[in-house]
């Protein structure tokens, strides 16, 4: 692969023609047409504060019961769902995005301080090469370890905004209890007993925050903000643009944009809670689109077990009519990152 001379701000500033590494060539595994539907409707908006036992005796049976259906339904169709309730403000939320274009906002030499290693992920940079065929994305981001806390690497966060750590470790907490609600209610939703799920992950599970930057494409007809992808966590939260969106999510073979919700969390299923489920859960693939007009950001937060902690189906959700569809893995982050980037299906890599 040929060295791209300018970074992808630069491109999009100048609104240069994108290089040959960034035009997609199609995809083995998602159709790789740039057609879209917009279908709200495969993204019930679920308010997820009916899951708290605090709220127990102010909502009926049948509320709950109808939320966990649907969480169940969106789950195990499209992998993805819209919460609300989830007890952060509207103000609260525009602060997490503002420190974000804050930075990104900053000189390049001072975002630089931050800049990613070659071989590592964390840090402010563009794609990690894996392979000669890699088809690049046209974004930057600023990836950064949170949890366990002893595994942060404090050199790499950002001192300016001011307020950006602290901002960033609020929100990471908050979405931490958000996530723990959620693992009970899905393993609610199948009848199982709450922890079958959390409970696979560790005391030392990870949470990997990712700040997304999407600038302005010369041809979005050609080029990715992000290539089609599964994730590999347990669990993804998004908190999308305010206003514009990218976000695309492949349903029934086409490819549907998650329309913008902003008090919304985009939940998105990963790999690993695939995995768990024994496949009764989806964890869809996905993309993000660039435009001609406006700069896009996002803030992504990925929930995984610890890297040793073996993972696997939960025992109740196998039987005659549902044999074990995964084998038992560990460390599927970094077998899902290689797969990603070199155009394979990680998850069909640890089907029985």
């Amino acid at each position: 692969m040929s060295l791209v001379s300018k970074s992808v701000l630069e491109m999009s500033f100048a609104g240069d023609e994108p290089p040959l590494e960034y035009i997609v060539k199609g995809c083995n595994f998602a159709p790789s047409d740039l057609s879209s539907c917009s279908l709200s409707s495969l993204f019930p908006v679920i308010d997820i504060s009916l899951f708290s036992s605090s709220s127990a005796h102010s909502n009926s049976k049948e509320e709950v019961d109808i939320a966990l259906e649907t969480l169940r339904s969106a789950l195990s169709s499209t992998g993805c769902f819209q919460a609300i309730g989830h007890g952060m403000s509207s103000s609260f939320l525009d602060n997490v995005r503002d420190v974000a274009i804050q930075f990104f906002e900053l000189p390049v030499e001072e975002k630089q301080k931050y800049a990613r290693a070659v071989n590592e992920s964390e840090g402010y940079g563009s794609d990690m090469i894996v392979s000669a065929n890699q088809v690049l994305d046209w974004s930057h981001r600023l990836s950064l370890r949170v949890f366990p806390e002893e595994r942060r690497r404090n050199n790499l966060w950002p001192e300016n905004p001011s307020d950006f750590r602290g901002t960033l470790l609020e929100y990471a907490l908050k979405t931490n209890s958000v996530m723990d609600l959620l693992y009970k209610a899905m393993a609610r939703s199948l009848n199982l007993e709450e922890n079958s799920f959390s409970g696979q992950f560790g005391e030392r599970s990870l949470m990997q925050a990712r700040f997304n930057f999407y600038p302005r494409c010369s041809r979005p007809d050609l080029v990715h903000g992000v290539k089609p992808h599964t994730d590999r966590s347990g669990i993804t939260i998004l908190l999308q643009d305010r206003e514009v969106e990218g976000l695309q999510i492949l349903a029934n073979n086409k490819w549907a944009r998650v329309p913008v919700i902003p008090d919304a969390l985009v939940v998105n299923l990963g790999d690993q809670m695939q995995i768990m489920s024994n496949g009764v859960f989806r964890s869809p693939m996905h993309r993000v689109v660039t435009n001609t007009e406006r700069l896009r950001i996002s803030v992504a937060l990925f929930h995984e077990p610890e890297p040793e902690k073996e993972i696997g189906p939960v025992d109740s959700l196998v039987n005659e009519q549902r044999p074990r569809l995964y084998r038992h893995v560990k460390n599927y982050g970094f077998i899902n990152y290689e797969c990603y980037q070199k155009g394979i299906v990680a998850i069909d890599t640890v089907k029985i």
